[in-house]
């Protein structure tokens, strides 16, 4: 059985190949392999955000009490995400690959960052402090990564 960082640290390189699509389908100069690669790998973002969201930070706020602690970190980070991500379809959108180019950088940085923070921190406290509902929890996480 996965940990609750296996998994969802699995899941953050699965988007990270997405993204990376996304790019090499933009420097090709095939807009409808970009756009239908950018709704992938939005969809898996937002899957992703959703999930911890409604299952994994509640349970953890539950059991810890920290409710203005990394989960509110996380929670504000996912929200400027959500924003360049929608920012960045738009210009794929538009076909606009130099300002698609500002966003996926921004995107790129943030996620990056946004990602050693779960996995080095809120993960491995997650799964220390939901060792006991780690079977179930995974689970539901499973579940909701995959739509």
């Amino acid at each position: 059985m996965d940990t609750i960082r296996e998994l969802l640290g699995d899941h953050h390189r699965r988007c990270d190949e997405l993204f990376a699509a996304v790019e090499q389908a933009i420097e090709a100069g095939a807009w409808d392999r970009a756009a239908d690669g950018f709704a992938r790998f939005e969809k898996a973002m937002q899957h992703h955000f959703n999930v911890e969201e409604s299952v994994l930070f509640p349970a953890f706020e539950a059991r810890t009490g920290m409710t203005m602690g990394p989960t509110a970190v996380m929670r504000s980070e996912h929200a400027q995400i959500r924003e360049l991500l929608e920012a960045a379809g738009e210009a794929i959108a538009a076909h606009d690959a130099d300002e698609y180019s500002g966003y996926a950088e921004t995107l790129h940085i943030m996620t990056q960052q946004h990602n050693m923070k779960e996995e080095n921190v809120l993960y491995p406290m997650c799964d220390q402090h939901l060792a006991a509902q780690s079977s179930a929890l995974v689970m539901q996480l499973r579940d909701g990564i995959a739509g």
